[in-house]
Formats: C-alpha cells, sequence, structure tokens
C-alpha cells in the first residue's frame, strides 16, 4: 500500500467550482489504481480553492504515467436541490507520492460531467520520448476524441474552412467566453443600440444633412483619436498617414515604376514637387509610393434601404518629401482602367473634387480591410491556426502548451461573427457596400494570391520597400514585437528539439502544418505555405508566424477601427453615388449624398465599436496565468518574454509623448493575447 499526498487547484472564475464528485485513478507502469474518490467533509472544488487530499493505492503502481481525473454528479442531486450536473474548471492536480518529488499535472480545463480526462505530467516530453504504450494510447485516444469534437466544414466556396458549429450556444465549453466576458459584451451592445436607438439614429434610411450633424450626434464615444480624425479628416497629410499607421497599414509599397494604368504627369504634380523636378527623378530617389486597391476591379456592390451602392477601385501615389517630411497624396485614379471618364484626381483640383476622390480612397480602403487584412487574415486565418491545433496536438506537447494562450476565445469570437456579421440580414449583409457577396469574392481572389510571406512581417516589409519611410509606426513596433517573440520562440524550440531531425520526426507538429495547409490555404502550393517543416529554423518562423498574427497583427488592424470610423467621412462602409467620371461638378450637397446614410452609419460604428473593444477577461500579449509548463527552462523564457515586451511597451510610451497623434495600438500591454473580439 502507497499514500499519495492531493492538492487540487480550482479557477477562480464564475461558477468554476462544482458541487460534483470528483475522483481520481493513477496509471503507473506497472497498472492502474480502482477509481478513488477525492472528500471532504462539506464543500470541496470551490472557485479559487487549493485543497489537500490523501489517497491510498492498494498496490504499487510503478513510476506514475498518467492521472484520470472523474467526474459525476452527486448522489442525490435533487434531493439536495442541486443541479444534475455542474461544470469545474480544474486549473491543475498535484501528487505527492511517498517517495521522490512531486508531478504537477496542468489541466486548465472545464469538465462537465459525467465525464473523465486523463492528464500529463508538466514535465512531459514530445511523442518520440513517449516509449511507454500506456502513452502512446493515450495521446491517440485524446486526440480522436477532440477530432470527433471539433471538424471542419466549408463556410463559402474559396474561403478557409472553419470549425463546424452553427452559434456559441453549440461550442464546447472550453471555446466558450467567461461568463463574466460575455455578460460585459452583451452589455456594451444593449447600451450603445439603446443610446442610438434613443436619439432616432437606428431606424433613420435617409441621408445626413450635414457634416455638421454628423459632428453633433457622433460625441457619445469620444477617444483622443476619434477627436483627431474629426478634426483633421480633410488634411493631406491625415489622409497618407493613414496608410502607415492607420487600421490598415499593410498595402502601402514603394513605387519604382509607375503602372501603365496610371499615366500621371510631371505637369499634373509639378505644383506638390515643385518647379525643376520630375516624376523620374523621385522614381529614382524612392520618394514615391502607390497603394493600389485594384483587387475591387467588378467585385459585386450590396443594395442598402432599396438603393444600389457603389465601389471603386482606386490608385494612389503618394510622396515622401525630403528628410522627414510629411507623407502626402500626390495622385488618385478611381478606377483601374485609365481614359476621358476616369481622370486623375490632384490636390489642386477643386477642394470638393479633391475630397470627394480621397473619400472614395478611404471607402476602398474600408472593404478591403474589413474582408481582407481583419476577416481574413486576422480571424479565418487564426481559426485555422486554432482548430488544426486542437485536432492534431496532444495536450502535453510543448506547441500545444505554448500556443494555446494565443488560441483563446478564437472559435467563439467567429463563431460568433458568422451569426452576427457576416450572416444574411446582418451588418455586413444590411451596411456595407459590398455586402456578403462582395465580401466572398473579394476573399476569394485574395485567397488564390495570399502567399506566406505576406503573413511574415520582416519578409513583408522588405518586399513592400518600405524598410526607410518615416513616421510608419507600425513598422517600427511590429519589427520589435516580432523580433521578441521569434527569440522567445526559438528558446522554446531549442529546449524541446534537440536537433532539426527532432523536427521532421514530430509527427504531431507536421499533421499540425499539413492541416493549416490543407485546410487553410486549400492545399496551393503557390501560396508558399509550408506543407510541413524540416528544420527547428523553419519551426521558429511558422510558429512565430502564427503568435504574431494571432496578437500583435490582430490588435494592429482591430483595436483602432473604431477611431477610424467613428467620424464617419473618414471611413465610410459605403457610397451612394457612383464615381466621379470628370471634374469640377463635387459640392458639399453632392458629398453627403454619397456617404452611406444613418442608419447604416450606426450599424457599423456599433460594430466596429464592439470590435475594438475588449469585454473584459483580458490577457496581454506575453500573459501565461494558465502555468501549462512547469520545467524551469520555458519558466526562464517566459520571464525573459515579459522583460522585453516591457522594454517596448516603455520606448513605445516614451515616442508617443511626443506626437500629435500617438500610435498605441502595437504597445505591449494593450495587445490580447488572442483573437478574442
Amino acid at each position: 500500500m502507497a499514500k499519495f499526498g492531493v492538492r487540487v487547484s480550482t479557477g477562480k472564475a464564475f461558477g468554476a467550482g462544482t458541487w460534483d464528485s470528483v475522483s481520481i485513478s493513477i496509471v503507473g507502469t506497472l497498472g492502474e489504481s480502482p477509481r478513488m474518490r477525492l472528500d471532504h467533509l462539506g464543500k470541496e472544488f470551490a472557485a479559487g480553492a487549493e485543497e489537500d487530499f490523501e489517497v491510498t493505492l492498494p498496490q504499487d503502481l510503478g513510476p506514475v504515467l498518467l492521472l484520470r481525473v472523474h467526474l459525476a454528479p452527486p448522489a442525490l442531486p435533487r434531493a439536495l436541490g442541486l443541479p444534475a450536473a455542474d461544470a469545474w474548471f480544474c486549473r491543475w492536480i498535484q501528487l505527492k507520492p511517498p517517495r521522490g518529488a512531486p508531478l504537477r499535472f496542468p489541466c486548465y480545463q472545464w469538465l462537465e460531467g459525467p465525464r473523465s480526462l486523463v492528464l500529463r505530467e508538466g514535465a512531459a516530453k514530445v511523442s518520440w520520448a513517449d516509449q511507454h504504450p500506456a502513452l502512446q494510447q493515450q495521446r491517440q485516444e485524446e486526440l480522436q476524441a477532440r477530432r470527433q469534437l471539433y471538424s471542419w466544414k466549408t463556410y463559402a466556396p474559396g474561403w478557409p474552412r472553419c470549425l463546424d458549429e452553427a452559434t456559441v450556444k453549440d461550442l464546447d465549453l472550453n471555446l466558450k467566453y467567461s461568463a463574466a466576458k460575455s455578460a460585459t459584451f452583451y452589455l456594451n451592445l444593449n447600451s450603445v443600440r439603446a443610446e442610438l436607438k434613443i436619439k432616432g439614429l437606428l431606424d433613420r434610411k435617409g441621408l445626413w444633412r450635414s457634416l455638421r450633424e454628423m459632428k453633433r450626434i457622433f460625441n457619445f464615444r469620444k477617444t483622443p483619436a476619434v477627436e483627431y480624425a474629426c478634426e483633421h479628416w480633410q488634411e493631406d497629410a491625415f489622409f497618407a498617414s493613414q496608410f502607415l499607421n492607420g487600421l490598415n497599414p499593410v498595402l502601402i509599397r514603394r513605387c519604382r515604376h509607375l503602372p501603365s494604368n496610371f499615366p500621371v504627369t510631371d505637369a499634373m504634380v509639378a505644383p506638390v514637387l515643385g518647379p525643376g523636378t520630375s516624376l523620374q527623378a523621385e522614381l529614382e530617389r524612392g520618394s514615391l509610393f502607390l497603394v493600389d486597391h485594384g483587387i475591387l476591379s467588378g467585385i459585386p456592390t450590396n443594395v442598402i434601404n432599396g438603393r444600389p451602392q457603389f465601389s471603386a477601385a482606386p490608385l494612389t501615389l503618394l510622396y515622401q518629401h525630403p528628410g522627414h517630411g510629411p507623407l502626402v497624396p500626390l495622385a488618385i485614379q478611381l478606377s483601374q482602367t485609365p481614359g476621358p471618364d476616369n481622370p486623375i484626381f490632384l490636390p489642386s483640383d477643386d477642394k470638393w473634387d479633391w475630397l470627394l476622390a480621397k473619400t472614395w480612397v478611404r471607402n476602398a480602403e474600408f472593404s478591403v480591410h474589413e474582408a481582407l487584412t481583419h476577416l481574413l487574415h486576422a480571424h479565418l486565418l487564426p481559426e485555422v491556426f486554432t482548430l488544426a491545433m486542437l485536432r492534431q496536438l496532444p495536450h502535453c506537447h510543448p506547441l500545444f502548451k505554448l500556443l494555446i494562450p494565443h488560441m483563446r476565445y478564437t472559435l467563439h469570437i467567429n463563431t460568433l461573427a458568422r451569426q452576427l456579421l457576416i450572416a444574411p440580414g446582418q451588418v455586413v449583409d444590411k451596411s456595407t457596400g459590398l455586402g456578403i457577396g462582395g465580401f466572398s469574392e473579394l476573399i476569394q481572389r485574395n485567397m488564390e494570391q495570399l502567399n506566406y510571406a505576406t503573413l511574415c512581417l520582416p519578409q513583408d516589409i522588405h518586399s513592400r520597400g518600405v524598410e526607410d519611410i518615416p513616421g510608419y509606426y507600425y513598422r517600427d513596433d511590429g519589427l520589435r514585437i516580432w523580433e521578441a517573440v521569434e527569440r522567445f520562440v526559438s528558446e522554446m524550440v531549442s529546449t524541446y528539439y534537440p536537433s532539426d531531425m527532432s523536427v521532421w520526426e514530430d509527427s504531431e507538429l507536421q499533421a499540425w502544418v499539413r492541416e493549416i495547409f490543407c485546410e487553410g490555404f486549400l492545399s496551393r502550393e503557390s501560396s508558399g505555405f509550408p506543407s510541413s517543416l524540416e528544420t527547428r529554423e523553419a519551426l521558429v518562423q511558422y510558429v512565430t508566424m502564427v503568435i504574431f498574427t494571432c496578437s500583435a497583427k490582430h490588435s494592429a488592424v482591430s483595436a483602432g477601427q473604431f477611431d477610424s470610423c467613428a467620424w464617419m467621412p473618414n471611413l465610410p462602409a459605403s457610397m451612394q453615388l457612383p464615381p466621379p467620371k470628370c471634374k469640377g461638378q463635387a459640392r458639399p450637397e453632392g458629398f453627403i449624398a454619397t456617404l452611406p446614410p444613418v442608419n447604416a452609419t450606426c450599424d457599423i460604428i456599433i460594430a466596429l465599436w464592439l470590435l475594438s473593444k475588449e469585454p473584459g477577461d483580458r490577457r496581454p500579449l506575453g500573459t501565461y496565468p494558465d502555468e501549462h509548463f512547469t520545467e524551469e527552462a520555458p519558466r526562464c523564457s517566459i520571464a525573459a518574454f515579459q522583460s522585453r515586451l516591457a522594454q517596448i511597451s516603455c520606448d513605445i510610451r516614451e515616442r508617443n509623448r511626443g506626437l500629435a497623434l500617438p500610435y498605441t495600438y502595437l504597445d505591449p500591454p494593450l495587445i490580447e493575447n488572442s483573437v478574442s473580439i
């Protein structure tokens, strides 16, 4: 007989405790114990509790391999007035054997009975170290159960595949928002809707009466960035700066040769470039930049309030003044096909002609950002990473432990988006210029172009030629965070993978990568996305890309949505009149008539306010309260990572003190670990 001490830690969240009966059985190299109930007088397993028990094994089981945890309703739940089943969030269980050091079994999962869960000791290595048949069988059974629980479906043709669940109510408890986060989300939604309802705006289908009316009504959620946009939205320097540090800072690229379909001449740009200069000289100097929204060409548009909407596919040429002067727009063409009915708009044009042209570009920015940069790149791809991880990496795998904090709540928010945003009759369908059909077509087109290098920030910055453009804070902060994540991942990979061969031989890792390639990138070889990994260097880059995409990249393209759109003319979601075919006809009333109607404006602002505001229960980048790693080496790496992020934050805040419009979206404490809103 052998006595084991057992310590159990229950989560602190609302509802984490349980009245259910908890028992354990221990699996060793020599056999398995019977179920042993963990029981005291009174209530056990209260939220936030750590409790000690003692169990006696009838025989020697040898070294401990596994711990089985069993949850079952109490014997007389109805007689005691208790629920028939009561979920429990177990943080960890620790065994103290008669001899030797305690063994910590991380859990950090909800159990909903009657159910059993098998746990591995926290220092367990990756698959090639598992020689005992019981360990190998446990991994296979765990993954088989997960694949049955989490399956793929095709949401729309040409899209990455997603989780096969219709609503958040259908989700497994381990995927759902906490009760507090869910309550805050719906409280935020209902409060802002009620506010606009009282003002009579949600059902008002007509035009805005004036820009002054917009300004007066939308004072209800002011931020410094919203106020700055409202004050400066007509200025050329602010218009251009948003390509660097706005909500879509990933399109601008250095222009080495003017596109043949964008016939800008020296005479057109002389008022900005000055006498004696030429486009060719500026091209050679590297001071010209291009933003091309050509992917919007021919995209179908929506009908809002019974009126057809319109879209453009503009080309925008920008100029970087010598030294550290501002980036400014030089020329805008609203269609990809030059001709007499597609004029090139210039800063020297009439004020309203030029403002309308810039507003069409901002509308194109909305469409490309929301469909591609935000929905596809920062939500649908992280969902693929997450679902493949759940299906292919067992709980004890070091990559599972490394990645699971960066997958928290992603499947919940994406399922919610399919319910409330991109479903028929919902926000995208009712209130955007492209609607669901246009969004779907855009995603299909971009999936055909998307490549691995685009998701790796250093390669993306290099390929766009924007390494040295001044004032590009998305690049500066993003590269520092990428480097910090890369160093952290490199240390973790070195801890668990002693050689390149150990990477190649990890069948679970290879299955995860292969499933992402097949389900996320639809087995398209031209994407450059790996279907396998052969070296530690390749693994480090891949995992860095995944973590960066799920945290910093999402923050950069999501957190500023409300700041950009609250003053609607700065980011109109739809346009109600077609793009101008000539100059000299734009007027203030025509400008207002082109902008989206009142009810559609409200729908978009509500949605983007919610998507810019984490509803509590936050875990900033590098914050890992769930201690999946128990060994010293990874814990030291986590501490070093947190220290590097703290220094980055300090530097960002020091720089921001000198900026008229601080760039905060990549400040580490403001970056969520995962895509959770």
